[in-house]
């Protein structure tokens, strides 16, 4: 049995920071059916690529579909007596749409007082921004990070990844295990929420301490790391490379490897703040050491001597790490190689079991489950309500 089977999940998600959330639950286990117009009637943008491209199949691995027109009122209704049943409801609509179909939390925590109910969203479910749509490189605009992201005097930089989207999906999904669990004891279930914004600003981590609680404005420092120097990537016979040698005792041993023992007395690099002062300076001297020799060659010698180093990987030798397929990062089924989870339990593991399913593959037996007939399954078929 898998770790969340007992749970039933309503997925009204799309896009990304929404699948995102749910799969880690599908992941784990948990009923999860994806709830879709039918056919000929979504006329909205899918984002993310084809149904059959890469980015929607590692998203929605592990579901059932449901095709349920939301717009109608037979819909919503049949879509109550799902919610009866259900442990979860997670959306991303803009705060103000469900409402208007009628599948906000109040509605149906009236019709379910023990359900979850997730809501993700640009910048919050109130507050002056709430109508606004959210867009992934907006709240990292607006978050801060493409403030502290590039090289300096070259302008913002956003990261290479949709890491609001993707932290604002986790961190919902956080909020829903975390409800889960308070219920245990309650009885009763909650409105989790969470947004773009709120992630965004929440992953500064330490950046956002140094101006709430030094009132540091943090810059742009390219490939240096901002505050413990030397981290950044340095030029090898072959390519680059990333060198972290931050702290008295690793920097001692990184020197030493690079065969200039001679640094470790000189003034400009004897301490922390000395490096940090002169970190141009010093980077431009370990760049001509680790020129003279291959990348694979210091990444061996400086991880021997306990210096932290590693290559810089494109995407297909990420895959091809050894580390990287001894931890089963990537999972295949049948001829598709899926990412999996990023953590591991000893007794229940998660697993990829079923790939996404098509519109409405599952419509029937879903109705069937709750109670609806075959004559009724076909009413709701012609009048496009399924």
């Amino acid at each position: 049995m898998a770790a969340l089977s007992r749970f039933k999940v309503l997925d009204l998600t799309r896009v990304r920071a929404g699948p995102t959330c749910v799969r880690q639950l599908a992941d784990w286990g948990a009923d999860v059916i994806k709830v879709e117009m039918p056919e000929g009637l979504d006329q909205g943008d899918p984002m993310g690529g084809p149904r059959m491209g890469p980015d929607f199949q590692n998203l929605h691995r592990n579901k059932r579909g449901l095709t349920l027109n939301l717009q109608a009122a037979e819909g919503v209704a049949v879509f109550k007596r799902l919610v009866e049943t259900a442990d979860v409801v997670v959306e991303n609509y803009r705060p103000d749409v469900k409402h208007r179909l009628g599948v906000d939390y109040a509605a149906l925590s009236a019709v379910n007082p023990r359900l979850v109910y997730a809501s993700i969203s640009g910048f919050g479910q109130d507050g002056p921004y709430a109508g606004r749509p959210g867009f992934d490189q907006i709240a990292q605009g607006m978050g801060g990070l493409m403030s502290i992201t590039g090289e300096p005097g070259r302008g913002p930089m956003r990261v290479g990844i949709p890491v609001a989207d993707l932290c604002a999906g986790l961190f919902a999904a956080m909020g829903i295990m975390t409800a889960l669990l308070e219920r245990e004891s309650s009885g009763q279930g909650q409105w989790v929420q969470t947004s773009l914004l709120q992630a965004q600003a929440f992953m500064l981590d330490f950046q956002a301490a140094r101006w709430l609680m030094a009132g540091e404005i943090p810059q742009q420092a390219g490939n240096d790391h901002p505050t413990s120097i030397p981290t950044g990537v340095f030029t090898t016979s072959d390519g680059a490379m990333n060198i972290a040698a931050s702290g008295n005792a690793i920097w001692a041993r990184c020197a030493n490897v690079l065969g200039h023992p001679e640094w470790l007395d000189d003034a400009r690099f004897n301490s922390g703040a000395a490096r940090s002062q002169n970190r141009h300076a010093l980077n431009a001297l370990i760049d001509a050491a680790t020129r003279t020799g291959t990348t694979a060659h210091w990444v061996e010698t400086l991880n021997e001597a306990g210096v932290p180093c590693g290559p810089i990987n494109n995407m297909q030798q990420v895959f091809e790490d050894l580390q990287v397929q001894h931890l089963g990062i990537a999972q295949a089924l049948d001829d598709t190689r899926y990412l999996g989870q990023p953590f591991t339990l000893s007794r229940t593991d998660s697993e990829i079991t079923a790939h996404p399913p098509a519109i409405g593959e599952h419509s029937d037996a879903i109705l069937a489950e709750a109670g609806y007939g075959a004559d009724e399954i076909a009413k709701l078929r012609a009048a496009q309500v399924v």
